[in-house]
């Protein structure tokens, strides 16, 4: 057992018995007379546990039981530091400019605890790589207020950008909750526009006021509802169930994949898969199933497999 983890055993000991001979510390560790008194020096001196011998009892003390020591509250073994700085670091991936200030400072407390284990942060993070496809450029001051927004109940009055139609529009929304997909973040909000629950790309709203009047609250299991029901980011209670079949070689990956929490799927004994998923608005699903090229068939419905054949054939009419 090492030094850090051993000292995490100190406060399990110490929770259970008040008083602690210097043999029940060393019997219950399997340790050494020199290295208990290794372990008291750090303990005392880089992790504030103010452990005191009594004389008269003939046994040692943690007088702040108060939690003043460590991170408040909390103590970590290296594996469980190790993991907690992976999550800190793909958080930090995930958008830097947004997470990485708040996260900072734990950070830096938790790069002094490995250091002081002769583990180093740069050389764990070295090691770790996240990779981002199709991620669009956040405009910090946006998220910031459509966030703070969401978490207070606010309602927001925002400038939405609509790319399908060029057009900047306004209008206020209740935001009911921020979604992270495909790098990119969404808010699904109650659009008092068009009064309906709408999702909108956070990216795409060019300015945001945070109002004073109470955003309009909904039932969330009925957001949940409307916002999963169909297939991707798109939402909608009144879905069609699109049947996919794919290739045996393409199957292999496909068949662990998940499209769609309902999905259901099925191997064939030729080692063909198919899928079968529900979608609200086939956009998304269209440009998923194009990039598997010839390796998956659209089996139903015949709307949806009308439009993968015009988007394919409007594709090879580029390269003719």
């Amino acid at each position: 057992m090492g030094q850090f983890d051993r000292i995490y055993q100190y406060k399990s000991l110490f929770r259970r018995k008040a008083l602690l001979s210097k043999q029940e510390i060393l019997a219950a560790l399997e340790i050494s007379d020199a290295t208990f008194k290794r372990d008291l020096e750090k303990m005392r001196d880089f992790y504030n546990y103010d452990i005191v011998y009594d004389r008269f009892d003939n046994g040692y003390r943690l007088v702040n039981t108060d939690q003043t020591y460590e991170l408040p509250g909390l103590m970590f073994t290296h594996k469980e530091l190790l993991a907690l700085l992976t999550i800190q670091n793909m958080m930090t991936e995930l958008e830097p400019s947004l997470l990485g200030p708040k996260l900072q400072p734990l950070q830096d407390r938790l790069a002094e605890l490995l250091a002081a284990e002769g583990l180093s942060i740069q050389s764990l993070t070295k090691r770790i790589r996240a990779v981002h496809a199709g991620k669009r450029r956040l405009e910090l001051k946006s998220f910031q207020s459509v966030a703070q927004g969401t978490i207070e109940h606010k309602k927001l009055h925002i400038h939405h950008y609509n790319r399908s139609r060029d057009e900047t529009t306004e209008r206020d929304i209740s935001p009911q909750q921020l979604v992270h997909y495909r790098d990119n973040w969404y808010v699904d909000a109650w659009c008092h526009k068009r009064e309906k629950l709408l999702s909108f790309s956070v990216d795409a709203i060019t300015h945001c006021d945070i109002l004073e009047e109470t955003a309009k609250d909904m039932d969330q299991q009925e957001v949940q509802k409307q916002m999963q029901a169909g297939y991707g980011i798109f939402s909608g209670v009144d879905v069609q169930w699109a049947k996919l079949k794919f290739s045996a070689q393409r199957a292999r990956w496909v068949q662990n994949e998940e499209w769609h929490p309902e999905q259901k799927g099925t191997v064939h004994q030729d080692g063909t898969y198919t899928l079968e998923i529900p979608y609200s608005d086939e956009r998304e699903l269209i440009a998923d199933v194009l990039r598997f090229g010839g390796e998956v068939e659209v089996m139903a419905p015949q709307s949806l497999r009308q439009n993968v054949t015009l988007a394919i054939q409007s594709a090879a009419a580029l390269y003719a």
